[in-house]
């Protein structure tokens, strides 16, 4: 007999149940979904018959030509720029803060020299470290790596990059903190921001960039406010986060001694979450820094302009040489933000704290004597990469005995996988792709997932670009298929093999932190511009993030487990696929969803290597100077990336529904 079904002794009042317990059951009651094998098995007798007695595509009575009107928007706006109040008293100020802001931090950095800057980075992360032998690890890192960016021939750049990313973090950290105590706080303000934070974190880079050349122009307004957008959600999360997991004894203590909330805050919530701030900030500048790229698009200059110069060239030792300055001032702000956090909130002595002031002095001092960085101190090593690439791509491209080469691999993949795709979605109609968003949002997430999932798809189609958009999801299923393949086996081998974890763990390193457009030059000339290079970008630089949640969802599995599977006499296969895989399932999807956000991002800057459709409608926005369609490409991606997370977003289906913290 199951348990719901077993009988109980009665009670005192006649009552078989007692009303706590009854209460219970009303919030955790849930209603009952079909079997997942139920559900597919109907969707794959279903799609195939609607297909072939209905029509594909977006019935036109459905749709909403709105590009007209957002093309009058954007000429009205650039019209009236100089002159309507709204700009005059309010966003012109913004923009001349933000253009003046950024150029008195760059100019205050070429003033103290390269020399100063070394120096001065070096002190604070020794500092940060401690002062003491633990901060010399981070402060060799910060001295070698701005060093590095010296040496590369990028030393103008890098502060260009430098001073863009120190106000733009700033900035930021500065929003994220004042919303992440309001969602840490206000329980009425998290519900208000968790979705919003939701869909911030799915949004492709591009889609930012848009709405604010049309108001901004092309500049650094553009791209500062773009980078300030994208990299603070990491800082509003990981404050509440560190607010609302504090010590509740510790607050019940405090709160016992008469301290009023605000003494509370300041004296046992914010330093019981310094962990947690200081993650948020360590996010906050790799969101930041993975922008600089994207921004240059709107003419932020720096490293990201020598990239996006690389790409349009196909000058692959150029992208790869500004890519590692990138990644070099990427491991100097981690490292130093890493240590400062790892310090635990223990003070620094006033003999550590004069020598580091002391240092910083002097540089400043040395820097304004030495000037700029030498000719003579840099290495070009675009030169010897661009040979090996080239050699390589001699080697593979094509005439290659039983493979045939890469140009007839990403042929064989347009005519065989990517082409039938896209064929297949869009001769489903409309209501049937719905039906199937619903149904695996609900086997996955929750009705409210399944919703969101079916308003997001159809919203493609109402905005007119229903084909655009099954064109530009047949590339991103493709590549996300290819990313958890991969993903999946190699955080598997991962899992059970150590060795192999800590070889991969500074490549996934140095992979994760370098520059969307970077990925984009070598596959070009692999595969030649078109679906298939977008798409191999877009897996390589997903794969990262997939193998390690995928790596450490495994390894979560309890040992005990393991152990009792083993003494059974489960072989490896069985382990993995009886116990670790249905254990693992929730980070499985985690990872599914974070390989759907990244490939996302990489299929839409794929449009400037031509995959075409949504991507290529942002890209024509921006360059073109057609904001109309770029915005509708732009909602579109919106709508997209939407619809697919809520497609990979596990859900508790049986977590209360009035969790407090």
């Amino acid at each position: 007999m199951s348990a719901a079904t077993t009988s109980r002794p009665p009670v005192a009042g006649g009552n078989s149940r007692s009303r706590a317990e009854q209460a219970g059951s009303r919030r955790s009651w849930r209603p009952a979904l079909p079997a997942a094998p139920a559900v597919l098995l109907v969707l794959a007798l279903l799609l195939p018959t609607a297909a072939l007695l209905a029509d594909g595509g977006w019935p036109q009575a459905l749709r909403l030509d709105l590009a007209p009107q957002l093309d009058t928007f954007a000429d009205w706006v650039v019209d009236n720029r100089e002159t309507h109040p709204v700009f005059l008293y309010f966003l012109l100020h913004l923009s001349n803060a933000a253009t003046d802001s950024v150029a008195q931090v760059h100019d205050l950095l070429t003033a103290i020299g390269w020399a100063g800057v070394l120096t001065t980075a070096t002190a604070l992360a020794w500092y940060a470290g401690g002062a003491g032998r633990k901060g010399a690890g981070p402060a060799l890192v910060a001295f070698a790596s701005l060093a590095g960016c010296g040496l590369l021939g990028l030393w103008e750049q890098s502060t260009e990059t430098l001073a863009l990313m120190l106000v733009s973090v700033a900035v930021a950290s500065a929003v994220g903190i004042l919303l992440g105590l309001a969602c840490g706080l206000s329980d009425t303000a998290q519900r208000m921001l968790r979705p919003v934070l939701d869909t911030m974190q799915v949004l492709p880079s591009f889609a930012y960039l848009l709405p604010l050349v049309l108001v901004f122009g092309i500049g650094t307004p553009s791209a500062l406010i773009t980078t300030v957008i994208y990299a603070a959600p990491p800082m509003v999360r990981m404050t509440a986060l560190g607010l609302r997991g504090a010590d509740p004894a510790v607050l019940e203590a405090s709160r016992s001694l008469g301290a009023t909330r605000w003494q509370r805050l300041r004296t046992a919530r914010l330093p019981m979450a310094r962990p947690q701030l200081f993650l948020g900030l360590n996010q906050t500048i790799m969101m930041a820094l993975s922008m600089v790229v994207i921004a240059s698009v709107v003419g932020a200059g720096g490293l990201g302009e020598s990239v996006y110069q690389a790409l349009k060239t196909r000058d692959f030792g150029q992208g790869l040489t500004a890519g590692l300055a990138i990644v070099l001032i990427a491991v100097w702000l981690d490292r130093t933000t890493a240590a400062a956090g790892a310090r635990s909130g223990v003070p620094v002595g006033r003999k550590g704290t004069g020598i580091a002031l002391a240092a910083a002095g002097g540089g400043l001092l040395a820097g304004r004597a030495l000037g700029e960085w030498p000719e003579a101190a840099t290495v070009d090593i675009a030169a010897p990469l661009n040979t090996a690439v080239d050699w390589l791509v001699g080697s593979v491209y094509q005439d290659v005995p039983v493979f045939g080469g890469t140009s007839v691999w990403a042929g064989n993949a347009t005519s065989w996988v990517l082409n039938p795709l896209n064929d297949g979605l869009q001769a489903l109609p409309w209501w049937s792709l719905l039906l199937l968003a619903g149904a695996v949002a609900l086997l996955v997430g929750t009705w409210r997932g399944a919703l969101t999932a079916v308003l997001a798809l159809g919203c493609t189609g109402v905005l007119g670009i229903w084909d655009k958009a099954l064109y530009t999801l047949s590339q991103i299923l493709v590549a996300v298929a290819l990313t958890l393949v991969l993903g999946f086996a190699i955080g598997i081998l991962a899992a059970r093999v150590r060795a192999v974890e800590r070889l991969l763990r500074p490549v996934f390193d140095a992979m994760q932190t370098l520059p969307q457009f970077i990925y984009l030059i070598p596959v070009v000339q692999l595969f030649n511009a078109g679906r298939v290079a977008a798409i191999t970008a877009a897996a390589v630089y997903a794969l990262p993030a997939v193998v390690r949640v995928t790596t450490q969802g495994l390894r979560q599995v309890s040992p005990a487990t393991m152990e009792v599977s083993r003494s059974l006499g489960a072989t490896t296969w069985q382990q993995i696929r009886d116990v670790q895989w249905p254990l693992a399932r929730p980070a499985l999807l985690v990872a599914a969803n974070q390989g759907v956000v990244l490939v996302l991002a990489v299929v839409v800057i794929g449009g400037l290597v031509g995959g075409g459709a949504l991507g290529f409608d942002v890209v024509k926005g921006l360059t073109a100077g057609e904001l109309g369609t770029g915005l509708i490409a732009g909602a579109g991606i919106v709508c997209l990336g939407l619809a697919l997370d809520k497609l990979t977003q596990p859900a508790d289906r049986t977590a209360s529904a009035d969790t407090r913290h």
